[in-house]
């Protein structure tokens, strides 16, 4: 090889300069990004308009104990994903979803629902706890900026081949964060679609967007602390999760179940797309009452909870998807992902984070 050779040859492979992104999005799309950018040597960002990482991917921690009102539990198809658990230790435990039936609309078991090779697999004490252990060196870092929420991406004022964020924070205190070469959206498709119309931006990547529906679901906590006592060790069936066919309820699950809880009777009950997107604007004490009728009729449980409370996640299961890991405009140096891109499993969102990123490196 000559010298001229050589250059020409270490010039090639040479990696590209580093550079500053913004990632709109804590959930488990938007770490997944942000790490594998990070881990590339690029200077990131992570932007979160709630208190902390997690998304979809979050426990409600009361008196009671914890509740897992969103992600209920995860499979592992990939072996990337496989991979990066396992990067985790102590982290990740199987849970006894051998016991998942399915039930018919008046609460009784009519079939097992998954193949029992397939495990289910829940982090450890809540299921935030997986993403939060990933966003840790971001958030050490000074690099995840929790309830801060991105309102408009615009050219950077003093560098208009760059972009910057205007941003909102507590108190409506605004901010205006610059200097970025590129933007990640890793928030919910409509949220995603609605920042780019709104800012004039990625017309292609909004118009791509716009084909993705999400369900939304309506969600119930409940806790009866009278359980377990020597007399009564279980309250309602014998199962700890199922999948229903009642009208307005389509999952059920007893946290206290999952391995690292707390041993307080908890119960999260899930609505169904349809039902929560007839009744998404309703009161939430009227959404209460009516789950909590509905689950008295499945699991045969009339004992009064003292712990009740629901939470309404506009974005949930997704029903149309874009049908590729990510969407990334080049030209414009604005891309999204989500687990919405492929379907609605936390592994999903995984992948296509990971696929995001590495469409930018």
């Amino acid at each position: 090889m000559t010298p001229k050779s050589r250059t020409a040859s270490s010039k090639k492979s040479k990696p590209p300069a580093p550079r500053r992104i913004a990632v709109v999005g804590a959930g488990i799309a938007g770490i997944t990004c942000a790490r594998t950018l990070a881990q590339a040597g690029h200077q990131v960002t992570v932007f979160e308009k709630s208190r902390g990482a997690g998304g979809r991917m979050s426990t409600r921690d009361t008196e009671f104990g914890s509740f897992d009102h969103g992600t209920q539990y995860f499979t592992v198809r990939d072996e990337r994903f496989e991979k990066a658990l396992a990067s985790t230790p102590g982290l990740i435990r199987p849970w006894s979803a051998s016991t998942v039936r399915i039930l018919d609309a008046l609460g009784r078991v009519v079939a097992s629902a998954l193949p029992p090779k397939e495990a289910h697999w829940v982090a450890t004490p809540g299921m935030n706890a997986l993403v939060r252990h990933w966003a840790q060196p971001l958030a050490d870092a000074g690099q995840l900026l929790v309830q801060t929420q991105v309102t408009r991406i615009e050219p950077d004022t003093l560098h208009p081949e760059r972009w910057q964020l205007q941003t909102e924070g507590e108190g409506a205190s605004s901010h205006v964060h610059s200097g970025f070469d590129a933007v990640v959206l890793a928030v919910p498709a409509e949220q995603a679609h609605a920042l780019l119309v709104s800012s004039q931006q990625g017309p292609a990547l909004a118009k791509q967007i716009s084909a993705v529906n999400v369900a939304p679901c309506w969600t119930l906590m409940l806790a009866f602390p009278q359980v377990p006592q020597p007399t009564l060790p279980l309250l309602g069936p014998h199962w700890n999760a199922a999948r229903s066919t009642h009208h307005r309820i389509a999952w059920l699950a007893r946290e206290s179940s999952k391995p690292g809880r707390g041993q307080i009777e908890r119960w999260t009950v899930q609505a169904s797309p349809e039902w929560s997107e007839r009744h998404l604007e309703d009161d939430a004490e009227r959404i209460k009452a009516k789950l909590i009728k509905a689950f008295s009729e499945v699991t045969g449980i009339r004992a009064e909870p003292p712990y009740a409370e629901v939470h309404r996640w506009r974005f949930a299961q997704t029903t149309e998807p874009l049908g590729k890991s990510h969407a990334w405009d080049a030209s414009a140096r604005i891309g999204a992902c989500g687990d919405w891109c492929l379907g609605h499993r936390a592994e999903d969102g995984f992948l296509s984070g990971l696929e995001m990123a590495l469409e930018i490196c």
